[in-house]
């Protein structure tokens, strides 16, 4: 770890309890490809927690992320504002995504996934793929980075469970409707939605690659908290991913190990509290 602190330049809310920092790490900024990650830790006493970059400016030398304040550590990142600074950010980590021209490409994001996507989502655009991007919440609060989505997608497709925004619905239900004119589906936020993106394309063929980012922990391996089965083998989400193919991915599993900490994480909210 080095002794230099990252300075934020700016912190901003997207929607309740999900804040835009942005962080000046110049390093990182210049090497990091859509899809990989950066690990982050708030104080000397604090831990370490995995964030995937949202966004890098290599010029202004800054990297952002997106934050959903549900932990102790996510709450404490939370409440910082731009001056304040980092103790460590290191990075990049974790594969990069697979960019090439598949056609038409699905980019759905559920909740702060749609974070995660983006930049994903950008460089296919880039690689000259037609993006139709699928942005999912529960209400409209919590539909984020639209407008960053719409300057480059060629069509944006907005899903709200209550129906406060967009269509009422999940984000499978737009998908289900584009089967048949597309070649490529990425899909990132909570491990259910992933599942049931998985379900709708396996049938179809159609490749579908996921982030299994919620599941990652220390970011280096060494823990074994993000060990995951795909095709049948043990693999760890942040450093053979964090992006796998959704059809090999056993979400049984999955699902079971994501809540190994739980009770940890409300014990130390409690302390927290206190």
């Amino acid at each position: 770890m080095s002794n230099q602190r990252f300075t934020i330049t700016e912190a901003r809310w997207l929607a309740p309890d999900v804040r835009l920092i942005r962080v000046h790490a110049p390093r990182i900024a210049k090497k990091q490809k859509p899809g990989q990650f950066v690990i982050i830790r708030v104080n000397e006493t604090g831990e370490r927690i995995p964030l995937t970059i949202a966004d890098s400016d290599a010029q202004a030398g800054t990297v952002t992320i997106i934050v959903q304040g549900i932990g102790k550590t996510t709450k404490i990142l939370n409440k910082l504002e731009a001056g304040d600074a980092i103790t460590d950010v290191v990075g990049p980590l974790g594969k990069p995504s697979e960019i090439e021209k598949f056609g038409t490409c699905v980019v759905i994001g559920g909740g702060v996934g749609t974070a995660i996507a983006y930049p994903t989502a950008k460089a296919l655009k880039a690689a000259g793929n037609h993006v139709i991007a699928i942005i999912g919440g529960r209400n409209r609060q919590l539909v984020i980075l639209e407008d960053e989505v719409r300057a480059f997608a060629d069509e944006v497709i907005i899903t709200t469970d209550d129906g406060s925004y967009g269509e009422k619905g999940l984000v499978i239900d737009p998908l289900k409707r584009l089967i048949g004119k597309i070649d490529y589906v990425l899909a990132i936020g909570p491990i259910p939605m992933m599942r049931a993106v998985a379900n709708v394309t396996r049938e179809h063929g159609i490749k579908t690659v996921v982030s299994l980012n919620p599941i990652m922990v220390d970011g280096t391996g060494m823990c074994g908290g993000c060990r995951v089965n795909v095709a049948g083998k043990n693999q760890f989400a942040c450093v053979d991913g964090p992006e796998f193919d959704a059809h090999q991915v056993d979400f049984d599993t999955l699902t079971k190990r994501n809540a190994t900490y739980r009770e940890a994480e409300r014990c130390a909210l409690e302390r927290m509290a206190k």
